[in-house]
């Protein structure tokens, strides 16, 4: 009940969908232009690369304001306490470590990314989730960012893919959580978040193995 609650919580503040917003302000659904996703990508070809800059931010945003609050909400939480953090934190007397990096947060996190791919009141049909992907990778384990961000910098350098960039990030951000030891369950979570954004993909992956996918900025 605990993880459904969080989800729930994290879900409502992922329907905030900064991409239709962001369009309606400029007189149009974003999702019947260009890609028609309702994503940092397509709002930064349509648009222009400011507004693209303002979704991208707004989007990373929700996702780490819905693994703070739900963090902070179920704080020492029994079920979301992560065992080594709370056995070090009783052994010197500290606050539980698990607040900054638990699961509560996680799921709070990956609610915010079904709400923004899935929100209910555009009929589910909103973006891709790598913003909101981006921002809770960043938020959950400053190591697994590193790790995942540094490659998939390399990707889009060498490639010029925000989609491939994308998939590197979320696959090796799963990766890395086993690599750094996190429980059983955050990691099933990751590579779950992973399948969901490869699967919201599988366009970009068709037309980058036929070579027809469009590189980041060309119009």
């Amino acid at each position: 009940m605990y993880r459904l609650i969080a989800l729930l919580l994290g879900y409502a503040i992922g329907c905030v969908q900064t991409a239709y917003i962001v369009g309606r302000i400029n007189g149009m659904d974003i999702r019947d232009h260009g890609s028609k996703n309702a994503g940092m990508t397509n709002v930064t070809r349509t648009l222009g690369k400011r507004a693209g800059a303002f979704v991208f931010a707004a989007d990373i945003l929700k996702s780490v304001a819905a693994f703070l609050l739900a963090a902070w909400i179920f704080r020492c939480g029994g079920i979301f306490c992560e065992i080594r953090d709370c056995e070090w934190a009783y052994e010197h007397e500290h606050v539980c470590g698990c607040v900054s990096r638990g699961l509560a947060g996680l799921y709070g996190a990956i609610g915010a990314v079904l709400g923004h791919c899935f929100p209910f009141f555009l009929k589910f049909r909103g973006g891709k989730g790598v913003s909101c992907a981006i921002g809770l990778i960043l938020v959950f384990d400053w190591r697994v960012a590193i790790f995942a961000y540094v490659l998939g910098f390399i990707a889009v350098c060498i490639t010029r893919y925000i989609s491939l960039a994308s998939l590197v990030i979320t696959l090796s951000a799963a990766v890395a959580t086993v690599i750094f030891r996190h429980s059983a369950e955050a990691i099933a979570l990751m590579f779950g978040l992973a399948a969901l954004i490869w699967f919201l993909h599988r366009e970009n992956i068709k037309r980058i193995l036929s070579g027809n996918e469009r590189k980041f900025l060309k119009k």
